[in-house]
């Protein structure tokens, strides 16, 4: 197979992991002779600071015309700090979203066993937590109308049938292939937004009677993921839900950097880590790169390159059973490792397997 792919780094520790994720895109490739062209493009604060737009359109051509995206992350705090800031890095992912009508976001959420002990729950609320968090990424208050004066502001979270529909639809298709059990989150006991939700969700869920459905708001479903998180299959739920509470599943497995996620829609699909810039580690090889390299698995998968995101995934779980991990992931005493080091030992791995 040939893939062209946009490589998106961005800012912070974007570059490094981005990578170590082309070293083993590229040894995957190499084992089973496809081959990858890729095409570099600016984003976030380093595309502000050049040209002065976090999505130029140039970028957004090299997106629209690769088959995949492979992205890193956006964001720097000379932008965080600055409240009167107009064009901020982060408006740039949204843009891309949008322009790519990307409104799918998929993120895995499960555990190693070798690091439960890293997990702030106990390891057996965990142990064994395995599931999908299905976010609309591209309506709700992200995208509505906006206001804001001195005095007053308001955020506008508007929602149209197509749009429910094509997302609720990509959570009943994910539970099929996985444990058949899709939980709506919603908030439809106070906002009008998510009792249309919930009555398109029942009026679709006849459709897959080989799935169980059912529905939680959006405050029992954040208490049941740190209470009780095997209970999940396929969660699926608005923008705003879904930002907040994938950012609470991603601890569970005791880091940041070791979850990937995709986003799909209308045009090409984006690959990328779960976790931010991280600019305070920028340029001193501590980054965790495994959320990078799960990305690239997803990546693989997506183009039904099944054996290849498998040989990643096994890549990854060796190197963390070798405890060939990053600082914030070591065991205490264990070896040093950086992102560079640890994309090394992946990319050997993929070499001699």
């Amino acid at each position: 197979m040939e893939l062209r792919i946009a490589v998106l780094a961005g800012d912070g520790i974007g570059p490094e992991i981005s990578a170590v994720g082309v070293e083993v895109m590229n040894a995957v490739c190499r084992k089973f002779g496809h081959k990858v062209q890729y095409e570099y493009a600016i984003c976030g604060a380093d595309a502000i600071d050049r040209v002065g737009d976090p999505f130029p359109e140039e970028t957004y051509q090299t997106c629209k015309n690769s088959d995949a995206v492979l992205f890193s992350a956006v964001g720097d705090p000379k932008y965080d700090n600055d409240p009167t800031a107009r064009v901020r890095p982060e408006q740039g992912l949204l843009a891309m979203r949008k322009r790519l009508g990307l409104y799918a976001n998929i993120r895995p959420v499960q555990t190693f066993p070798c690091l439960l002990h890293k997990s702030p729950l106990r390891a057996e609320l965990v142990e064994g937590a395995d599931f999908l968090c299905i976010r609309e990424l591209t309506g709700g208050m992200y995208f509505g109308e906006k206001y804001q004066d001195n005095d007053k502001a308001w955020d506008t979270n508007y929602y149209s049938r197509p749009e429910i529909e094509r997302i609720l639809r990509v959570a009943f298709e994910y539970a099929r292939k996985r444990k058949k059990h899709v939980t709506v989150v919603d908030k439809a006991n106070v906002l009008a937004s998510s009792r249309l939700w919930r009555q398109i969700a029942q009026e679709m869920a006849p459709q897959y009677p080989d799935v169980t459905t059912d529905y939680m708001f959006v405050d029992n479903a954040a208490m049941k993921m740190i209470q009780e998180p095997r209970f999940f299959d396929v969660m699926v739920t608005e923008n705003t839900f879904g930002d907040i509470l994938t950012d609470e599943g991603s601890v569970i497995s005791g880091s940041m950097g070791l979850l990937p996620s995709a986003s799909t829609g209308d045009s090409t699909p984006v690959f990328e880590p779960i976790h931010g810039s991280w600019p305070q580690a920028k340029g001193l090889n501590i980054a965790n790169p495994l959320a990078q390299v799960l990305s690239v698995a997803m990546l693989l998968e997506h183009f039904n390159l099944l054996e290849e995101g498998a040989l990643v995934r096994r890549a990854v779980d060796a190197s963390l059973d070798a405890e060939v991990r990053t600082p914030e992931i070591q065991v205490e005493g264990g070896a040093k490792y950086g992102t560079r080091e640890v994309g090394r030992w992946l990319v050997d791995y993929i070499d001699r397997a």
